[in-house]
């Protein structure tokens, strides 16, 4: 008579790789980059056919950087530090058209960046800051806080206090416009060298 070969009870298998999988989906976490906070602007599609927007170079002010990292601001070799870079944005920004050679006023300032594959990361987030700066600083100044405060209450925008004093920083007016908009046009990188 043949010796029964022992088996193996495989009716809980099923159990147990269910319980596994279940462990593993709550155990495990799922990074969230949050990554930069940059407002795109609408799809062509969704812009009427009919806007033509035409710009004046006055109102634009143009930041290049190549592949070597050297700045350009309005056609002239850069070598200040950022904050010198942050208070000519500033000073563009804020002309009002008492400089012709200058902006109009804030709404139709812009602050055209553009640089080339070849740019170091750390130049291209350093410009970035600077540009962003000058905006904060202005908002800053307009509702009376400090920057560090500025960006704080930007973040909880529905507390009235924190809405008040973010409309009173970039001057909104009683028709929802904004006075002060961060116009930030930031250009398609050139090829490297190109």
């Amino acid at each position: 008579m043949p010796r029964p070969v022992p088996e193996i009870p495989n009716a809980s298998m099923a159990d147990i790789a269910f319980l596994l999988l279940v462990f593993f989906l709550v155990t495990t976490t799922v990074a969230n980059d949050k990554g930069l906070s940059i407002l795109l602007p609408p799809p062509p599609e969704a812009l009427p056919p009919d806007m033509d927007i035409k710009i004046q170079e006055r109102n634009l002010f143009k930041i290049q950087v190549n592949s070597f990292d050297n700045v350009l601001v309005e056609g002239e070799p850069f070598t200040g530090s950022p904050d010198e870079l942050t208070e000519k944005i500033k000073k563009f920004i804020l002309n009002y058209g008492a400089d012709p050679s200058s902006s109009d006023n804030p709404e139709k300032a812009i602050v055209s960046y553009k640089t080339d594959r070849g740019t170091s990361h750390k130049k291209f987030i350093e410009i970035l800051d600077a540009i962003q700066a000058a905006y904060y600083q202005i908002y800053a100044e307009n509702a009376g806080v400090s920057v560090k405060k500025w960006l704080d209450l930007s973040s909880d925008l529905n507390d009235p206090e924190n809405r008040k004093l973010y409309d009173l920083g970039r001057k909104k007016r009683p028709d929802g416009t904004i006075e002060i908009p961060m116009n930030l046009s930031i250009a398609e990188p050139t090829k490297v060298g190109g």
